[in-house]
């Protein structure tokens, strides 16, 4: 083999845009797409279904706190039974819960199919982040996955505004069936990935209480404090812009996705390039202004405002925590990093909404986003802990 082919093998090789990696991504922008069309919608639904403030908090954490507990199972079963049977059944229990809330006519009903679908979405959704990194060349993750994100966010600049449009014109059974359509257009994509052999777990790596990965746990955890704003968004932006009367809802969520879009473009390959030293700090720094912005919120231009400076900053740290949660995982381990990492963040949109639903209650809607920045500050300071220890730990 001579240089110039050898130079030809190495782009091949490192090249990104496969057709599983685009099987991957329209697999996973559909089944966001059908989710992030509930997620404003929910809120609308228990109070069609007679719910307040508290019960819309607790519907929508009771599923993030499913997903989070069944991510470690999740996470196991990538490594013993393939990445192939954990995508397509949580796909498949993801279809036939959201489907389901086309026929359920009390709280009761949601609260335990929310249940259901939460542990379709942890299977679903650590597989999906488990198999792009799969796909994706080692020395370009930061990078591809940045790309990858981009099919969430795409969906996500639809999802919502599409989601509140058809609230608006058609029942809630048509809504959440167009849901799970869209949940099953995942699931046909998702059958058609060639997925890599799964190599058995090593021996020292089984433990009987084997929940988290340790080496995933920094990015984790600076995650949960950013994704508790996610809480306050998803659940109460709606009632509170309709609360002041502030018009543009459906443009907030379009904002926040675009966006989120163009970080992605550079964010994760200033990761590859610098580390998260470069891209922490400034993406955080722009959310903690968005929730003050928010917390404010005097008129519709500012909700713009705030949208984009939000999506620039989660899109600028989400990719690059985690690569970062990924990259320091052993290979037999990558499933149960990105199980750890998902965790994280559904731990953190659980929590949000739980805590900001009775926030709401007693303060009001705008207390949500005050708290909402002292959980960026929390998340900015745990940081440069962080790297003041790895400072001292190489000295």
């Amino acid at each position: 083999m001579n240089i110039q082919q050898s130079k030809a093998w190495a782009v091949t090789k490192e090249r990104i845009w496969t057709k599983d990696f685009v099987l991957i991504c329209l697999a996973n922008f559909f089944v966001f797409l059908g989710f992030q069309m509930t997620l404003p919608t929910i809120p609308l639904f228990v109070e069609h279904l007679g719910g307040n403030d508290q019960l819309i908090g607790l519907v929508v954490g009771i599923f993030t706190f499913s997903a989070l507990i069944m991510r470690p199972f999740a996470g196991h079963a990538l490594e013993t039974k393939g990445r192939r049977f954990v995508f397509l059944l949580g796909l498949a229990i993801f279809v036939l819960s959201v489907g389901s809330y086309s026929f359920i006519t009390s709280i009761l009903l949601l609260f335990m199919m929310r249940v259901i679908q939460g542990i379709g979405w942890g299977f679903s959704t650590t597989a999906s982040g488990t198999i792009a990194t799969d796909i994706i060349p080692a020395s370009r993750r930061g990078e591809g996955m940045g790309y990858y994100g981009l099919s969430g966010n795409l969906a996500l600049a639809f999802g919502p505004s599409l989601g509140l449009l058809l609230a608006g014109v058609l029942s809630f059974t048509p809504l959440f069936l167009i849901c799970a359509a869209l949940g099953l257009a995942s699931l046909l994509f998702a059958a058609n990935i060639t997925y890599k052999k799964v190599e058995p777990p090593r021996k020292q790596a089984q433990r009987k209480w084997d929940i988290y990965e340790k080496s995933a746990l920094e990015p984790s955890i600076l995650l949960f404090f950013l994704t508790v704003t996610f809480g306050g968004i998803a659940s109460f932006l709606p009632l509170y812009t309709t609360e002041k009367g502030i018009s543009g809802i459906q443009w907030y969520f379009l904002l926040y996705a675009l966006a989120l879009m163009v970080t992605r473009t550079f964010a994760g390959q200033l990761y590859d390039k610098k580390g998260h030293q470069v891209v922490f700090i400034p993406g955080a720094a722009l959310i903690l202004l968005a929730m003050l912005l928010l917390a404010w919120l005097p008129n519709s231009m500012m909700l713009f405002t705030a949208a984009i400076l939000y999506g620039l900053g989660f899109g600028t740290v989400q990719p690059a925590l985690q690569a970062w949660s990924v990259e320091r995982a052993a290979r037999d381990r990558k499933g149960m990093a990105n199980a750890t990492f998902f965790a994280f963040f559904d731990l953190g949109v659980g929590v949000g909404a739980m805590v900001f639903g009775q926030i709401s209650h007693w303060f009001g809607y705008s207390s949500i986003y005050l708290a909402a920045a002292l959980s960026v500050f929390i998340s900015i300071s745990f940081y440069l802990y962080i790297l003041q220890k790895h400072k001292k730990a190489n000295a």
